[in-house]
């Protein structure tokens, strides 16, 4: 018997489906979901700030509320451009500002000004409010101060 062969329709749906199918399955690797707690009383800024801090930070930094493994699970197999672990390490808001705007604190390896303007500063308020969650049992977290006032142009 004689097969009768795809129309060119029939192929280039079939390619379309196969395109769309790989790129679902791609763009779900790797990632978790933004877990604002719904009891949060600033959730529609923080729920904004995790997004920046998602696309911006996650690809070095852990923050589990923010969806983020960025840094990743174990010490020991840290890639150099690992970040801190934000859900261990517990940060001030001026900490994380000054962080943001230096590129790090010396290690060369965070882009200076990775987010700017209202944008930082709503990032440096998220990632103090919701740093060192895990932190271990009986560790000090020092959150104290406040961001200085934005610069007036």
């Amino acid at each position: 018997m004689m097969r009768h062969r795809m129309t060119r329709f029939f192929r280039a749906l079939t390619v379309l489906a196969a395109a769309i199918l790989i790129a679902g399955v791609a763009s779900a690797c790797g990632t978790d979901k933004i877990a604002v707690p719904a009891s949060d009383t600033t959730q529609k800024a923080d729920k904004s700030a995790a997004d920046i801090f998602n696309q911006r930070c996650g690809g070095c930094h852990t923050l589990a509320v923010a969806g983020t493994d960025g840094s990743g699970k174990n010490p020991r197999t840290y890639l150099n451009i690992s970040g801190p672990n934000f859900d261990i390490r517990c940060e001030s808001p001026q900490r994380v500002l000054y962080a943001i705007e230096n590129g790090g604190f010396g290690g060369g390896n965070m882009p200076q000004n990775v987010v700017v303007g209202s944008d930082a500063r709503k990032v440096a308020s998220f990632v103090s409010k919701f740093s060192g969650k895990q932190r271990p049992a009986g560790s000090t977290c020092d959150k104290s101060g406040a961001l200085p006032p934005p610069a007036t142009p």
